[in-house]
């Protein structure tokens, strides 16, 4: 079934990976950036790896690299490793999806994207969205979940029914998309899952908002985000299309 998401994901605008800023000591997914999106009155993108033993981490990539002075793979450290490895510009290692829901703790709109686990070594669907099922049981907060991967949003529909879930989507150029393959980008550009996962909502990518396909699904019924707008001229643009924004770089007006 499908599940709507709840009104403060269409009117609260979203910070992008949480409200970070690097030079002020709040890199992307940290605990500072949550805290501070939660006290400026924002909605909260993150999003989620798997660790060794598997458990919901907020992080955005599949290695170490960029975001620590560490290197590897994500899914190669157990959860109380990654704890301990402190991101660049901030003062504390890596958060679990556990220590952000309390920090959260329902006060504002948490849009949590499911990172595709096939492309790491031994990823697999199934590990990373039971652990976020788990984390999420007894959480009372606007929450709703995603993924570029729709296998991953099919599994969450499995799994957790009753949560709002939507795909990520946007224009799927080759060459922006590696190492996906072409034949696959030419198939997911055109959105055909979204009846087989059962979706309610699209964040797809602001540049692609004019396609045909987005307007079709939003006749349809189904929300529209989008990601990621760092400008007003570039929200003013998207928000002809999309009922609400992903933004980072500036601060998006409030409703």
């Amino acid at each position: 079934m499908r599940v709507a998401l709840p009104p403060a994901f269409l009117h609260i605008p979203l910070a992008h990976r949480a409200l970070h800023d690097r030079a002020a000591g709040r890199p992307e997914n940290s605990r500072a950036a949550v805290q501070a999106a939660v006290a400026a009155g924002y909605g909260i993108e993150i999003d989620l790896q798997l660790s060794s033993d598997g458990v919901a981490m907020v992080f955005h990539d599949e290695t170490l690299d960029r975001l620590t002075a560490e290197t590897g793979w994500v899914n190669r450290r157990t959860a109380a490793d990654l704890g301990q490895i402190r991101l660049r510009d901030a003062t504390d290692g890596i958060p679990t999806l556990a220590e952000v829901l309390a920090l959260v703790a329902g006060r504002v709109p948490l849009l949590i994207e499911i990172k595709d686990q096939t492309l790491t070594p031994d990823g697999r669907i199934g590990p990373l969205e039971a652990a976020t099922v788990a984390a999420l049981a007894g959480y009372d907060g606007p929450v709703a979940l995603m993924s570029f991967n729709p296998d991953s949003v099919a599994e969450l529909a499995r799994l957790a029914p009753n949560l709002p879930r939507g795909l990520t989507t946007g224009s799927y150029d080759p060459e922006g998309y590696a190492p996906l393959p072409a034949d696959l980008c030419d198939r997911l550009r055109e959105i055909p899952d979204y009846d087989r996962t059962e979706a309610s909502f699209l964040s797809h990518e602001a540049a692609d908002l004019a396609r045909l396909r987005v307007a079709d699904l939003k006749r349809q019924g189904a929300a529209i985000l989008c990601w990621t707008i760092r400008s007003p001229l570039a929200e003013a643009e998207a928000r002809r299309h999309a009922q609400n924004i992903t933004f980072e770089g500036y601060l998006a007006a409030q409703p």
